[in-house]
């Protein structure tokens, strides 16, 4: 599989190498008797998106708090359909990247135990906040519907696809060290960083809807976060923002 992926990804970048040239050709289309000109039309190359992220199927035994967060950014190369104009395929490269926050507790992804640790420490010495982060390498291909192609910046859009990933990097940060009456013990910073216990391949569906620049983005993990028997079958999924231009 991550082959596969290293694969995707190598076509990717080849291809964004002539992806300019390629579109630069295709910027007049024929509807009926008109001929419709896209040479000055907005493909939405550059998409950051930031959104609230979560856990489904997590146990009642794992105490996340607070706002986690997700945050991606991908180039993308857009082709419009040479029969309908309104309709187009994306894809290219981009980074996708979870926080997840925890409350009172220890999350031991550097242990060296069978089942990966999610510890409640409220009733002794814990951290004021603790954070799981995971990144990755995407490939996300969405297929696209633009109601107005010769005004996409102020159209109605749509788009759904799936990317997939590969984990370039897994860590936890822990905040501020206290006693179970929540004074200071410590007032430092901890990270550990390890792949152990996770899927580093992930595939993801999403869905996007919106107007102009902006749109409300919706994703969820068609794979397991975690190896097979080593924690819940847990799957993140996030809802936010997308901010899309050029």
């Amino acid at each position: 599989m991550k082959k596969i992926v290293l694969f995707a990804f190598c076509s990717l970048l080849i291809t964004s190498v002539f992806a300019q040239d390629s579109t630069a050709t295709r910027t007049s289309y024929s509807s009926g008797n008109t001929k419709i000109n896209l040479s000055n039309r907005a493909n939405d190359h550059f998409l950051l998106q930031l959104g609230y992220t979560g856990w489904s199927g997590i146990p009642d035994s794992i105490n996340t708090r607070g706002l986690s967060k997700s945050l991606n950014f991908y180039l993308m190369f857009d082709f419009p359909f040479k029969t309908n104009p309104k309709l187009s395929m994306a894809f290219g490269p981009g980074i996708g990247s979870d926080q997840i926050q925890f409350k009172k507790t220890y999350v031991g992804i550097k242990e060296q135990t069978a089942l990966l640790q999610f510890r409640d420490q409220a009733d002794t010495n814990h951290f004021k906040r603790t954070k799981l982060s995971t990144v990755y390498l995407e490939a996300p291909i969405e297929f696209r519907y633009t109601h107005n192609p010769l005004n996409a910046n102020k159209s109605l859009k749509a788009a759904i696809g799936i990317k997939v990933g590969t984990m370039i990097n897994a860590h936890t940060r822990y905040k501020t060290l206290q006693t179970s009456s929540g004074a200071t013990v410590n007032d430092y910073l901890m990270k550990e960083s390890s792949k152990k216990y996770f899927n580093t391949t992930r595939l993801v569906g999403m869905a996007r809807v919106g107007l102009g620049h902006f749109s409300l983005y919706g994703s969820y993990q068609l794979t397991n976060l975690f190896k097979e028997g080593v924690a819940a079958a847990v799957r993140p999924y996030s809802i936010g923002l997308t901010l899309s231009g050029l």
